[in-house]
């Protein structure tokens, strides 16, 4: 399993022109669910992106989490994290999850952050989705369970 994980402000997610996800300010995680992840993987995930201290403190420290902010999630799935280009310019995505195994891994993400006491907005599972998205710092993490 692996995420782009961005600290982000006011982000929105469109499908076909309708706005489906919108959050103030917080986390954009676009998460990708490889062949043979399992829900040990999505729980140490959801307790990764719950944790991480990338927001600032009164010193200006990045020293505060998602939820000591009171920020919001907004978790996107995308199987294009997982696209090898090592052979050729063409990325294979032989390494990600079926749909089925992979939409259920990420609602499962999703289910743990929200246990975490966080607010969580989603994206639409396999659609084109359109992200207005305004990066904060910009503070990109990548992770993988």
């Amino acid at each position: 399993m692996k995420a782009v994980i961005q600290r982000v402000k006011k982000t929105a997610l469109s499908v076909g022109g309708e706005l489906v996800s919108e959050i103030p300010f917080g986390l954009a995680v676009y998460l990708g669910v490889k062949v043979g992840d399992t829900e040990q993987c999505a729980k140490a995930m959801a307790k990764k992106v719950a944790a991480l201290r990338i927001f600032e403190d009164e010193n200006g420290k990045m020293n505060k989490s998602v939820k000591e902010v009171g920020g919001e999630i907004l978790l996107i799935s995308q199987f294009t994290l997982l696209g090898d280009c090592s052979h050729g310019n063409r990325p294979s995505f032989i390494e990600a999850e079926r749909p089925e195994q992979a939409n259920a891994l990420y609602e499962y993400v999703a289910h743990l952050l929200r246990e975490c006491g966080l607010t969580v907005k989603q994206g639409v599972f396999g659609a084109d989705m359109k992200i207005e998205q305004y990066n904060d710092g910009p503070v990109t993490i990548i992770y993988e369970a």
